[in-house]
């Protein structure tokens, strides 16, 4: 059964900055600077935040005794960076793909977007993209239509790099799009993301993989299987740290901890915001933004 309308997330809800556990600092801290041209916006002794302009967008927290996650566990699948122009978006493609401790994944066309594959030196997946214009999805009722489409990378950089974007890297803005997670199965992610959480459905591919948002984006999160089919709540490894999405109000959170409490999912709601763990202990955080 759905949720009622007013158990939905708010159409202004927002993905903000990805906190990744780290083994090397330095390493990883010079990857997102050069490879990704962030930032450092702050540091101290509980790490480093890297950004564009004033936004975060990754949180490295070192974590030195913890090790790497098993192919197979749950956790994240990749942080997806949303980039304002083609032009801005290539630029940055081009500079990770020139770092020499830069892994190319691949790159595709979805329809709604143009995107770009990545690993950092730790095995983090990262996501480099460009929005199309909303005006150009395609939806079936609350399903928008997604596919993955081959997209020549040399051509897309031939076609859409400039001078002004390359100089201009560091500057141009960027946003944590969406985030993809690795679970164990897409039922319980389902019911623990749509029924319980508030989002909307936006696309699935079976039981493989589920696509979720709030305010009719194609998606803020999504939760496939494809490497973690049938993993268990995860252990406390390097990667993933934590999801912080962000809600308009104080009211909203309340209201997420209300659904959160009659499902029975624990929740620590400080006042001002509210952490929580979805079935594979992937820690969330919401708060106003």
């Amino acid at each position: 059964m759905a949720p009622l309308k007013e158990d939905k997330l708010s159409a202004q809800l927002s993905m903000n900055a990805v906190q990744l556990k780290v083994g090397d600092l330095d390493t990883m801290s010079t990857y997102y600077q050069q490879a990704l041209g962030l930032e450092v916006l702050k540091e101290s002794a509980a790490g480093t935040s890297l950004g564009r302009g004033a936004e975060t967008l990754v949180q490295l927290t070192p974590a030195p005794g913890l090790q790497l996650p098993a192919r197979g566990e749950a956790g994240l699948f990749h942080t997806a960076l949303l980039f304002k122009t083609q032009s801005d978006l290539a630029a940055t493609v081009l500079s990770a793909a020139q770092y020499n401790q830069s892994s190319f994944v691949g790159s595709s066309d979805h329809l709604v977007s143009e995107a770009f594959y990545f690993t950092d030196p730790e095995g983090n997946g990262i996501e480099l993209y460009f929005d199309r214009p909303r005006d150009t999805w395609t939806w079936t009722g609350d399903q928008v239509s997604m596919d993955t489409i081959y997209l020549d990378p040399n051509h897309y950089l031939n076609t859409h790099l400039s001078e002004e974007a390359v100089v201009g890297q560091k500057r141009a803005g960027a946003e944590v799009g969406h985030v993809h997670l690795q679970v164990g199965d897409v039922a319980t992610a389902h019911q623990f993301y749509v029924q319980t959480l508030g989002f909307d459905q936006t696309a699935a591919v079976g039981n493989q993989a589920l696509f979720v948002s709030a305010g009719g984006y194609h998606h803020h999160m999504a939760m496939n299987v494809w490497n973690s089919r049938g993993a268990g709540p995860r252990k406390d490894t390097l990667g993933l740290g934590e999801v912080l999405i962000n809600v308009p109000t104080q009211d909203e959170i309340s209201k997420i901890a209300e659904r959160l409490d009659f499902a029975g999912v624990q929740n620590h709601h400080t006042g001002s915001e509210l952490q929580f763990k979805d079935p594979w202990n992937n820690q969330l955080r919401v708060a106003v933004r």
